[in-house]
């Protein structure tokens, strides 16, 4: 049986059944076509505090449930995952424009966050302390509460379930916001596949919404942490909201992630490790390649080879055809990719393929002898763009990729590998590869950024995840009441 085939979502947030949402609803729209899916219910700040307060008093329960119940919940939705793979990519295909094997990617991804998740309930949780009085002293974690996660458009399962499913195995109760434009794949299908897998009401609650529900749900007293995926301009807002009202904020942002070719490789092949960094769903990645930094040596041919790899990729329908890059989210983004590469030209940067599109879908572009100052160098893009910069030396290329504001992930291509991880510590960042390119996520590892890439790592992996979702509490215990002075 089909998750939402029977269309009781249509124009409905969820509460623990579908509500109609304050707001209305925005219509889910198909951007290959333009075609309209059908209709998400659009929550308000009154929805957010009504769901705060449900949250709350499921929560309790939650806490103090046998681990094994929770674990039994994170799995079994791990499992609703992979039997519903199909349709879950079929959403993602037709609503983020995503191409089956980016779907396919994204659904595994999302089971594996459950599964670890499901190992959190279990794991040890606290640590016995000295103590010079006559007692037992110990520290240990418990349930944050309730847990805002706010989810951006481009990776719309994977960036909501790598918060949502820690949080709720370790007994928080999410409100998830997801982006309007992805509601339905990155927050519908969630609110089902946890109510099948057995989670009791009002512990997941969706509530799509604009920029005022995301404050609503900053501010709202009863959520006591706030995880955040999208732009660093957005993230600064949430950060410095968060932290006004005394609650943390996990925030994951953008990125202008360099892949740095040194000499000594194998051209073709690192050409090969590039496109696939820059063109995967379209750069519309965080970790995406943004910076080709190639020695000055090889720059030219690499910068050919890489415009003749990615020159006649099929773009198109991700849903009805078999295409390499599907379409660009709206024609906000579009018009913003395109005129950085504009800017870039006008720069001094030289067109080597692309740089044209037709509605949604943008031609993969690659951009060769990039001026440091050019738009498409200092900037994220995000957008099937791959500027291409020469360097001479190794000391010129740490300055080149330690000089911005991001610190996301970082590429470095290289036969020997020493020499890249000498490299790689001079670089400030927060995910590093060697020998492969920027875009890598697996559930049991750390991830997250520096400086304005966010707060570094806060989701993959127990550490990372008990110590985002989990607040540290000191007890004592003694046998006898003691003797004061007074």
């Amino acid at each position: 049986m089909a998750l939402l085939a029977d269309g009781a979502w249509h124009g409905k947030i969820w509460t623990g059944s579908w509500t109609d949402g304050g707001g209305g609803g925005y219509q889910a729209v198909e951007p290959a076509t333009g075609q309209q899916l059908g209709e998400v219910g659009r929550a308000t700040p009154a929805d957010v505090r009504a769901a705060a307060e449900r949250a709350g008093a499921a929560q309790r329960a939650w806490a103090t449930a046998p681990h094994e119940q929770r674990a039994a919940v994170l799995r079994r939705a791990g499992d609703l995952l992979t039997e519903h793979a199909e349709e879950i990519k079929d959403w993602l295909a037709r609503e983020s424009g995503a191409i089956r094997p980016f779907g396919d990617f994204q659904v595994g991804t999302s089971a594996q966050e459950c599964y670890e998740a499901s190992a959190l309930p279990s794991h040890p949780y606290g640590e016995l302390l000295r103590t010079g009085a006559p007692r037992l002293s110990f520290a240990r974690r418990v349930p944050a509460g309730v847990v805002g996660v706010i989810a951006p458009f481009n990776v719309p399962t994977i960036l909501a379930i790598r918060a949502v499913a820690p949080a709720l195995a370790l007994g928080n109760a999410v409100l998830l916001k997801p982006d309007p434009r992805t509601a339905v794949s990155g927050g519908m299908m969630f609110a089902r596949i946890f109510a099948e897998a057995g989670l009791p009401e009002g512990l997941l609650q969706v509530l799509p919404g604009g920029a005022d529900v995301g404050e609503a749900l900053v501010t709202d007293p009863a959520v006591r942490i706030i995880a955040f995926t999208g732009s660093t301009r957005a993230g600064r807002a949430v950060g410095s909201l968060a932290g006004q009202h005394l609650k943390r904020a996990h925030l994951e942002l953008g990125g202008n992630s360099a892949l740095i070719v040194l000499p000594d490789v194998d051209v073709v092949g690192a050409a090969s490790v590039g496109a696939w960094g820059t063109f995967t769903h379209s750069g519309q990645i965080c970790m995406a390649t943004s910076r080709h930094l190639v020695h000055e040596s090889i720059a030219e041919e690499y910068t050919a080879v890489l415009a003749e790899k990615v020159a006649n990729l099929p773009v198109g329908d991700p849903f009805r055809d078999q295409v390499a890059l599907g379409p660009l989210i709206d024609a906000g983004q579009r018009d913003r990719v395109h005129g950085l590469v504009t800017a870039s030209v006008e720069g001094g940067a030289t067109i080597r393929t692309g740089g044209t599109y037709e509605d949604l879908f943008y031609r993969p572009t690659v951009l060769g002898d990039v001026p440091v100052t050019a738009p498409a160098y200092q900037d994220e893009i995000f957008g099937p763009v791959a500027p291409v910069t020469p360097f001479s030396s190794l000391d010129e290329v740490a300055a080149l990729a330690a000089d911005t504001e991001y610190g996301l992930s970082l590429g470095i291509l290289t036969r020997d590998v020493y020499a890249g991880l000498a490299l790689a510590e001079r670089i400030p960042t927060g995910l590093v590869h060697i020998n492969d390119q920027t875009v890598n996520d697996e559930a049991t590892a750390p991830f997250g950024g520096v400086g304005s890439s966010g707060t570094g790592s806060r989701h993959g992996g127990p550490q990372a995840n008990i110590e985002a979702f989990t607040e540290t509490q000191w007890v004592t215990l003694r046998g006898d009441l003691p003797a004061y002075p007074f």
